[in-house]
C-alpha cells in the first residue's frame, strides 16, 4: 500500500523508553506490513528543554531496535517559519487573542464561579475561562512572544460544521468518531497555540507537520486521542486533509501508572547497557 505513511515523532527532551519502543516499533511494522513509508520526526519545538545529545540518543536507540526511515528526519526547529505563517493567518481571521494569564489565574478563575468545586479539564489541561477573550482589539497588529489561544466560538463559526469527525482503525476495524460542534465550547475551550516562550505548540504544529511529511495514518498513544478533535478542527481552519488515526495501548510500570521520560530505569538504553536484545525489548512490549 504505497499511500500509507506514518511516522515517530520523539521529543528531544530525554530517553527513549519502553513507552517509545512500543509506539516506534508498531508504526514501523504497520507501515513495512503493507509496502508503506515510516517517517522520523524530531519534536524540538521547545528548545529551552531540547538537547542534541538526546537526539543523537534517539537516532543510535532507534537504528538499534532495527528501526529505518524512508527519509530525512523533519526537525520542528526548521519549520518555524510554517508555524508563524499558520499564526498569522488565524490571527488576519480574527480567530486568535493574546493571553497573559498564569497557570495560578487560570486556576483561580476556573473555579470562582462555584468555589470549592474542581475546575473542569479537557484534552489541553484546565479549559480556559475566557478571561482574556474580550482584551483585543481585532485590529491590532500580530502579538510576539505572547502566549496565543484560538476563540473556539469563532473558529467553530468559521467552518461551520455541525460535527467533527475521524477514522479511528486501533481496533483492528474502522470506526468513525465524532463529537458535536457544540460539545467543543465546553469540552475543550480556547487552546494555546503559539506559547510566550517558543513559536507554536503541540496542537498546532503537530497538524502542519502530518501535513508537509504527507502521513495518511497517525499511530500514536491513546492518551493524545482526547486531543484528536482540537487537531481536526485546526485541519479544517486551514484546508488541511484529516489523515486516518491509530491510537494505541499504553506501556504502564508494574503500578499501572503511564512511563516517562524521567523514568530513567526504563530507558532503551538502560536495557542496552543490561545486555538485552532488540527482541527482547520487542517480547517485553508484547510485539
Amino acid at each position: 500500500m504505497a499511500d500509507f505513511i506514518t511516522r515517530f515523532a520523539p521529543s528531544p527532551t530525554g530517553p527513549l523508553h519502553l513507552g517509545h519502543a512500543y509506539s516506534a516499533l508498531l508504526a514501523h511494522d504497520m507501515a513495512r506490513a503493507v509496502g508503506g513509508k515510516f517517517l522520523l520526526r524530531i519534536e524540538d519545538i521547545d528548545s529551552t528543554r531540547s538537547r542534541t545529545s538526546w537526539e543523537e540518543q534517539i537516532y543510535d536507540d532507534l537504528t538499534w531496535l532495527g528501526i529505518t526511515w524512508d527519509d530525512t528526519p523533519v526537525r520542528q526547529s526548521d519549520r518555524l517559519l510554517e508555524y508563524k505563517q499558520a499564526l498569522h493567518t488565524l490571527w488576519d481571521r480574527g480567530l486568535l487573542y493574546p493571553c497573559t494569564c498564569t497557570r495560578r489565574d487560570i486556576a483561580a478563575a476556573a473555579s470562582a464561579p462555584q468555589e470549592g468545586t474542581e475546575p473542569a479539564y479537557g484534552p489541553d489541561g484546565l479549559i480556559y475561562p475566557g478571561t482574556c477573550r474580550t482584551k483585543t482589539d481585532s485590529r491590532a497588529a500580530f502579538p510576539e512572544h505572547q502566549a496565543l489561544r484560538l476563540d473556539i466560538r469563532k473558529a467553530l463559526d468559521a467552518v461551520d460544521q455541525s460535527e467533527f469527525c475521524y477514522t479511528e482503525q486501533s481496533s483492528g476495524i474502522d470506526k468513525t468518531l465524532c463529537i458535536p460542534a457544540q460539545d467543543m465550547v465546553k469540552d475543550v475551550g480556547d487552546i494555546v497555540l503559539s506559547r510566550r516562550d517558543f513559536l507554536g505548540s503541540y496542537h498546532l504544529s503537530v497538524v502542519l507537520d502530518d501535513a508537509s511529511q504527507g502521513i495518511t495514518h497517525v499511530v500514536r498513544g491513546k492518551d493524545i486521542q482526547p486531543a484528536t478533535h482540537i487537531h481536526i478542527l485546526l485541519q479544517s481552519l486551514l484546508g488541511l486533509t484529516t489523515p486516518t488515526y491509530h491510537h494505541h495501548r499504553l506501556i504502564r510500570d508494574e503500578n499501572g501508572k503511564r512511563l516517562a521520560k524521567r523514568d530513567d530505569a526504563r530507558a532503551i538504553a538502560t536495557y542496552r547497557a543490561e545486555g538485552k536484545t532488540p527482541g527482547d525489548i520487542r517480547h517485553m512490549v508484547g510485539l
